[in-house]
């Protein structure tokens, strides 16, 4: 594989993304709210990744679909533990992202500022902060983007604040 190799698949196909992300699976089967799987979190790196290019912030591709990837991972643990998902994610994210490496020469993908800057974001993108990283803010930000509120059937028994919903379409 070339340097720039698909970590992001690596990423997927890691035992504790597909274990957690199955326990994801069964605990929202009969979710009528938001859901927190791949559609959700693709749509958050997309719109990271627009966001970063039109606000020319300069992250690498690669964080930016990782946090993604990886910010809502722990929600399963929430839902059967009680540990806020944000945590939960980020003990999760920090193993996979130590164990993944570079297929050919096994050097780190990730630089060790890049995998705090990570890990940070995840743990911060649930709530505004006047004092956000650029990467956690970012998160914040299009994971918020990424909820149609303003055309979901089930916004009127939702918990989210009126602040907290996405009732516009926005560019």
């Amino acid at each position: 594989m070339e340097e720039n190799q698909n970590i992001i698949e690596e990423i997927r196909r890691h035992p504790l993304f597909q274990e957690n992300y199955r326990r994801l699976e069964v605990a929202e089967k009969d979710r009528k709210f938001c859901c927190h799987q791949m559609d959700h979190l693709l749509d958050v790196a997309r719109i990271a990744y627009i966001q970063n290019l039109e606000q020319k912030l300069g992250f690498r591709r690669e964080v930016i679909y990782a946090a993604a990837l990886l910010h809502d991972i722990g929600k399963s643990r929430q839902y059967e533990e009680g540990i806020p998902h944000e945590i939960a994610s980020a003990e999760i994210a920090e193993v996979i992202l130590q164990e993944v490496t570079a297929q050919e020469n096994q050097t780190e993908v990730f630089s060790v500022s890049e995998r705090k800057e990570i890990l940070q974001a995840i743990r911060g993108h649930r709530r505004y902060r006047s004092d956000m990283s650029s990467l956690e803010k970012l998160l914040y930000i299009s994971d918020k983007k990424s909820r149609p509120c303003f055309c979901c059937q089930a916004e009127r028994e939702c918990n989210w604040s009126l602040e907290k919903k996405n009732m516009e379409m926005e560019l």
